[in-house]
């Protein structure tokens, strides 16, 4: 009876360690999305990275020569160091919010993005609130994990 008794209380400790351990978990299994990222044509390239006390920026560091003159003729003339995602801030359930700088029409609409895995960033924006939406899939350029 007494070994039971210590196996229970053995086994009751290590399930309070285990869930005290969780939450510690969770949080370093939750990709990042700072990084470069590649968008779906793999014409631009963006540099997320930390930009004030609480946010991430999004920054051009390679674009082909399509992307470049199709940013021209929207009004960018330097597609190259344009800063696209601009004050992203982290939500309480793990996705970013902020703006996105459309350079083909030279407009800004609200959008977000969330890191799917370690590989994966699924981007969204909108014209309007909830209207006009857009998703993409990024896929991170090998290498430039943070």
């Amino acid at each position: 009876m007494r070994q039971r008794h210590q196996l229970g209380r053995l086994a009751l400790a290590v399930l309070v360690a285990g869930a005290s351990a969780l939450p510690a978990l969770a949080q370093e299994a939750t990709p990042s999305i700072y990084g470069v990222w590649r968008n779906p044509k793999n014409s631009v390239h963006v540099d997320i990275r930390p930009c004030g006390a609480a946010s991430a920026c999004g920054f051009v560091v390679w674009a082909t020569e399509d992307a470049k003159a199709d940013a021209r003729k929207g009004g960018t003339p330097d597609l190259i160091g344009l800063q696209l995602f601009r004050n992203f801030t982290l939500e309480k359930d793990g996705g970013w919010r902020g703006k996105v700088f459309v350079p083909d029409i030279n407009a800004t609409f609200s959008g977000g993005a969330r890191a799917v895995d370690a590989t994966t960033l699924r981007a969204r924006g909108c014209l309007i609130a909830s209207i006009g939406c857009k998703s993409q899939t990024w896929r991170r350029v090998d290498g430039t994990a943070l």
